[in-house]
Formats: structure tokens, C-alpha cells, sequence
């Protein structure tokens, strides 16, 4: 019966995150907003927010190995499992003047986050904080994006209408979009409620901490609009949106969810996070921007190499052997 709550809270939490994110663009579309606004906000930041929902459940039913693992565990998952598999599947191009500013944020919100983590615990305040810096990011990256000029800009301009109209649904009127944009909303909340019940039961039930399925089973289940999105861009050629869709999100999840979260619910950070996974974040974060810098392109080389890297991560989650190794059992 939990296997088929935990399936059932798992596609009402994706359906309704795909339902929201087109219902929530169509409605913008419909109302004139500008692609590059879209792109911007709407996409990245709606593909999030099954880890936004599951993330608010496990925090205020107590569980804060799942709330604040689901996000460590999906932006770990989001650059070692789904842009490692996005680029084996094509090598991605990488839009260098975005990157060097999206880059250099990924970075500092993994170490802030990182940092918060050493104090043992989110705070509502470093919420609060979180929240603002994310709010600076976003107005930053409208102004910046709007002003530039030249090729660069054209490619970016491009990028953003082809994220856009990825996920918007055709001839769908404003009624209709709405409606849509509400369903997707319910569908996310009864979903996250489902996926975190069930999560604990199997925790339990597996001899396993809640922390490690939060990290695992619940970071790569709500991580799956992301992987849709990458792998589906991958196959289109556009490797702009499929590289542009994870480092907007893993920028989302810390100071968007984690700060959500902790100002809802302050969360007591688990050792384990901080004393392996947050570092497995930072290292994450950093090959990845070693890999962009050297080339400019994520090659199938590299990509095999992310996903290797990834199945020794969950080798160390699962492996009591391993854990007790590393001082986490």
C-alpha cells in the first residue's frame, strides 16, 4: 500500500507541476508578458516546484532530513544524473555570457547554504535573507538580459522564447489556463503529501533515515520535471535550455525553497548533510563549472563522468558499509 501511495503521490506531484508551469505560461503569454520574462522566472523556477511543495511538507510534519535533504539531494541530482545524461545524449553548448554570471551564483548559493548548514540549523532569518538575495538575482538577470546588446544577447533572446514556447500549451484561452494553472496547484500539494507520507514509512519500514530518502528517493522523484525538460531539449538540439533549465533551478532550490522553507518552518540541519552531502554539493557545483570553463561544452565525456560520479554518491547513500566508512551511520 506505501509503494502505491509513494507512486501515486509521485505522478500527482509531476502532472501537477507540468499542469502549473503551463497553465502559469499560458496565462503570462495571454497577458503579454515577454518571453524573456517567461524564461526567466516561469520556467525555471515552475519546473521547481514539486521541491518547493515536498520540501514545505517534510519541514512542517517534522522530517527535516526530507526537507532540506530533497534539496541538496535534487541540485546534486540535477548536475550529476540529468545534465550528465542530457549530455551523453548531446554534447550541450553553453551560453558564455549568462554562464559567467549564473555560474559564479551557482557557486556562492552553495557555499552560503553550505555555510548555514555548518551553524546546525535554517533559521527563518537566513530565510528571509535567501528570499531577498533571490529576488536581487532575478531582477539582476531581467536587467542584465534586457540591456544586452550584440550576438550573445540574440542567442540568449532566443533561448529564453524557445524555453517558453517548450512548454506552452497551443490555443489555450485565459479561462482555460487558469483552471489549468489551479489544478496544477492542487495536484502538487495532495502529491507532496502522498510522496513524504510514504517516503517516512519506507525510511522506517528500510532500516534507512529519513534524511537518505530524502536526499535519494525524494530528490530524484521531484527532480523528474527537471530531467523531462533537459533530456527533451537535449533530443531537440536546444542545449541551451536543457544547460540554462538546471543552473536556474539549483539557483531556485537553495535560495527560493530552502529559503521558503526555513521561513515557514525553521529547519535543524541532520549531521549527515552537514557533514558529507552539502560538501557533495560544492564539489558538484564546482566540476561543473570546471567542465563549462574548459571548452565551453559539456561533451559525452564529461557526461559519462557526471553520471559515474553520481552512482558513487548513491553507492555511499545505500552502502551501510560505506556510511559507517564515512562516519554517517
Amino acid at each position: 500500500m506505501t509503494l502505491v501511495e509513494l507512486a501515486v503521490g509521485l505522478v500527482l506531484l509531476l502532472g501537477g507541476g507540468e499542469a502549473l508551469v503551463k497553465g502559469s505560461v499560458a496565462v503570462a503569454t495571454r497577458l503579454g508578458v515577454s518571453p524573456l520574462v517567461i524564461g526567466l522566472t516561469l520556467v525555471g523556477f515552475g519546473t521547481s516546484t514539486p521541491e518547493l511543495v515536498a520540501s514545505l511538507h517534510g519541514a512542517l510534519r517534522g522530517s527535516p532530513g526530507i526537507a532540506l535533504g530533497n534539496v541538496v539531494g535534487s541540485n546534486i541530482a540535477n548536475i550529476l544524473l540529468i545534465l550528465g545524461l542530457s549530455a551523453v545524449i548531446l554534447p550541450l553548448a553553453i551560453e558564455r555570457r549568462a554562464f559567467r554570471r549564473d555560474g559564479l551564483v551557482l557557486v556562492l548559493t552553495a557555499l552560503a547554504l553550505t555555510g548555514v548548514a555548518l551553524g546546525g540549523e535554517m533559521t527563518r532569518a537566513a530565510g528571509i535573507v535567501f528570499l531577498l538575495l533571490l529576488l536581487a538575482f532575478t531582477l539582476y538577470a531581467f536587467w542584465s538580459e534586457r540591456g544586452a546588446k550584440g550576438p550573445d544577447a540574440a542567442a540568449a533572446a532566443a533561448v529564453h522564447a524557445a524555453e517558453a514556447e517548450a512548454v506552452a500549451p497551443k490555443r489555450l484561452g485565459l479561462a482555460a489556463a487558469l483552471a489549468l494553472a489551479a489544478g496544477g496547484i492542487a495536484g502538487v500539494v495532495l502529491g507532496a503529501d502522498l510522496l513524504v507520507d510514504a517516503a517516512i514509512v519506507l525510511a522506517r519500514d528500510a532500516g534507512l533515515s529519513e534524511t537518505v530518502i530524502g536526499l535519494t528517493l525524494v530528490a530524484v522523484g521531484t527532480s523528474l520535471p527537471e530531467l523531462v525538460t533537459s533530456v527533451m531539449a537535449a533530443l531537440r538540439r536546444q542545449s541551451d535550455v536543457a544547460f540554462g533549465n538546471i543552473v536556474g533551478s539549483n539557483i531556485f532550490n537553495i535560495l527560493g525553497i530552502a529559503g521558503v522553507t526555513a521561513v515557514v518552518q525553521p529547519i535543524p540541519v541532520p549531521r549527515e548533510i552537514a557533514a558529507f552531502d552539502i560538501w557533495a554539493m560544492v564539489a558538484a557545483s564546482l566540476v561543473l563549472v570546471v567542465f563549462a570553463l574548459s571548452g565551453w561544452r559539456l561533451g559525452r565525456r564529461e557526461g559519462a563522468v557526471l553520471l559515474a560520479l553520481y552512482a558513487g554518491y548513491l553507492a555511499a547513500q545505500l552502502s551501510p558499509g560505506v556510511r559507517q566508512l564515512l562516519g554517517l551511520a
